[in-house]
């Protein structure tokens, strides 16, 4: 099996709309963890039509306080949108500057391929939001869960 893409290519013959579609970004997760937040990828594992498309999806959703720990995607940039809430946000350029900003509903920020970043949400609502990947496998590498 393809690191990169981490999954088999589907025959043409084969393929079928389940193969392109999955339902699991619609609705908020159920959060019950130490760090408050929850992901749900839509990646090639869930879609396997994404195989060489290099396009994948998340949707983390947040408790007041919850945090996305900082991590890195090995395999791809990622821009974030906000779909609920404000968070604040970050990564650490190969220089080692801190870039942060505080967002709010309907914007976006966007990590560079690689780079160590977090989410925060400091707001006393629940928050959710959209991330957007440049490939079907972006991969997650943990640095740190609080």
């Amino acid at each position: 099996m393809p690191t990169k893409n981490k999954r088999e290519w589907i025959h043409a013959v084969n393929v079928t709309e389940v193969d392109f579609f999955f339902g699991g970004l619609a609705n908020s997760a159920v959060i019950n963890n130490l760090v408050g937040s929850v992901i749900t990828t839509a990646n090639v594992e869930k879609i396997p039509g994404l195989y060489t498309l290099g396009v994948s999806l998340a949707r983390i959703d947040y408790q007041p306080d919850g945090l996305n720990p900082p991590h890195t995607h090995p395999r791809a940039s990622e821009i974030i949108f906000v779909l609920d809430g404000e968070l604040d946000v970050g990564f650490i350029t190969t220089a080692n500057k801190l870039i942060s900003k505080s967002i709010k509903k309907r914007r976006h920020f966007c990590v560079p391929e690689g780079l160590v970043h977090y989410q925060k949400n400091n707001g006393v609502k629940p928050a959710s939001v959209i991330a957007g990947f440049n490939s079907q496998f972006p991969g997650t590498q943990s640095i740190a869960t609080t």
